[in-house]
């Protein structure tokens, strides 16, 4: 037994030996000329598609905020405000908004099914309503557990409760497949699986529509994918209207520079700039995709926040329906919807929930769709779960519908109170001029600069409008995003700011911005 365990030793031995040579060979003939080794991954060897993308929403500005919360943290006295308040994002839990109770109190069981095996929480939690109880037990019983991957389209069940919203929302009495529906890691990710399928990249010239302002999701992709982003601007006279006659017209001088214009991206209600459109609108906007043969891309995320009573949302899937379009293989429109838990009165930002559904494709093109959704294996399980109960809350009739509504109520209104605040606030500073929204969670106001301020962020090298943002975060803490970010017409300036502090805060915040607005105008006059 000895003599075999040291002969073998002696073998392995001889074989490292061989081995480690054999990479010493190796390594020397690539250092000596014998070829050519890998080019050390540098910024200036990354992927130039990387280089150029770029998502102004968490940019320098928030790079400056960082940093100031840093110093505050560090030393409470250091700045002359006492916290940053990011404005620059719709992510309404970090700036204090409360989670819906019914829904965390599922998601909290769905998690720990332990406890829905506890007589005493099943039976006489005072923590846990029997509606709660009730739903995570339905989704506990459709997986494994909340820690296995799910089918890449998402849980079944949660689908299936995914259609029976988007039946009871549209009224329009056709049945919606689940199987078109994929549930996402939020909206983003459905995004890119969709233009990853549409832009063909490199040699094929393909481009997107996208509204000007826009969510730079949109410009990152086409970047990111070899897209071009075709813009077309909407009418900020009319309060952001989309206009088709512009719609044409970019679109046909695309086409005649060789762009092979495959999509139409519509935001309803829209970001950055909060208007929501018209049924009117939306029939002349379908009937462009059909006849053009674009797919339109229907970013709907902020479907419940809606300001404005004469303005209601529509679905475009809705209106299409009403149109006499069908969901069938040879349909000639072509429509991809996009829900996000993120937005609405949820806010639930962090959790990373949504879907897609298809309206109008051949199943070879869901399968892809399909193949690029099973690469990420599936979006996470509780965000699905999150899906279905943003689209299936509680009831009339259920015990949990009271609480639910009150919280969902009293969200809706107060943001609706900010809005407002935010708009008269922001009309009332010399030089300024805000529509107020419709809808969504933003306000995007068009600011006038002094000569000597555009100057002097020439001389920085930077947009007039991102200067004004950095100086804005340097004075008071207040974070908003540069309108330059977005897009805007060449020599307007805007910036986005969201409506999201807490009320009890939001006087304050639009105090320090109004100062400092005025403090600036009279230091460059």
């Amino acid at each position: 037994m000895a003599g075999n365990l040291t002969a073998r030793a002696a073998h392995q031995m001889a074989g490292l030996f061989f081995l480690s040579r054999l990479s010493t060979t190796s390594a020397r003939l690539f250092t000596s000329g014998g070829a050519a080794t890998a080019e050390r991954l540098t910024r200036d060897s990354l992927n130039p598609s990387v280089l150029g993308a770029s998502y102004a929403v968490r940019g320098p500005v928030l790079d400056r905020a960082l940093a100031l919360q840093a110093k505050l943290k560090a030393d409470p006295d250091s700045l002359p405000f006492n916290e940053v308040v990011q404005c620059n994002i719709g992510n309404p839990q970090s700036l204090g908004q409360t989670p819906i109770s019914f829904h965390r109190q599922v998601l909290a069981l769905t998690l720990a099914p332990e406890l829905l095996a506890d007589d005493n929480i099943a039976k006489t939690s005072e923590v846990f309503c029997a509606d709660a109880i009730e739903r995570a037990q339905r989704y506990a019983s459709s997986v494994p557990s909340m820690g296995a991957y799910t089918h890449s389209q998402g849980i079944a069940l949660v689908r299936e409760e995914v259609a029976k919203f988007i039946e009871e929302r549209d009224q329009t009495g056709d049945k919606v497949n689940p199987d078109h529906i994929f549930l996402t890691n939020g909206a983003s990710e459905g995004v890119r699986i969709t233009m990853q399928t549409m832009i063909r990249g490199k040699g094929f010239n393909d481009g997107v529509l996208v509204p000007i302002p826009q969510y730079p999701l949109y410009s990152a992709s086409c970047t990111l994918m070899s897209g071009s982003l075709v813009p077309y601007y909407l009418d900020e006279a009319s309060g952001w209207g989309l206009g088709v006659d512009e719609l044409k017209a970019q679109l046909a001088e695309a086409r005649a520079k060789g762009v092979q214009v495959r999509g139409l991206v519509v935001i309803n209600p829209g970001n950055p700039t909060g208007q929501t459109l018209t049924e009117e609108n939306m029939r002349d906007v379908i009937s462009l995709c059909a006849a053009e043969n674009l797919v339109l891309l229907a970013d709907e995320v902020y479907q419940e926040n809606i300001w404005r009573g004469d303005r209601p949302f529509h679905s475009f899937r809705a209106v299409a329906r009403r149109m006499g379009f069908e969901d069938k293989s040879d349909s000639d429109l072509q429509l991809i919807s996009f829900h996000s838990i993120s937005k609405g009165f949820l806010g639930e930002c962090g959790v990373r929930g949504g879907y897609f559904e298809l309206f109008g494709f051949s199943e070879d093109i869901k399968a892809e769709m399909y193949k690029l959704a099973s690469i990420s294996l599936c979006s996470n399980t509780p965000g699905q779960v999150m899906t279905g109960l943003m689209v299936q809350p509680p009831k009339e009739g259920n015990a949990a519908f009271s609480k639910y509504a009150s919280e969902r109520q009293a969200i809706l209104d107060s943001l609706n109170r900010r809005a407002s605040k935010v708009a008269t606030a922001l009309n009332a500073l010399e030089g300024v001029t805000c529509r107020q929204s419709d809808g969504a969670l933003y306000a995007f106001p068009s600011i006038e600069l002094p000569e000597k301020f555009c100057q002097e962020a020439k001389e920085n090298n930077t947009a007039p409008d991102e200067w004004y943002c950095l100086k804005l975060v340097d004075s008071t803490g207040v974070v908003v995003v540069p309108g330059s970010g977005f897009g805007q017409k060449e020599g307007t300036w805007h910036f986005r700011t969201t409506f999201l502090p807490p009320e009890e805060k939001i006087d304050g915040v639009l105090e320090r911005l109004s100062k400092f607005h005025n403090d600036m105008l009279a230091a460059y006059a």
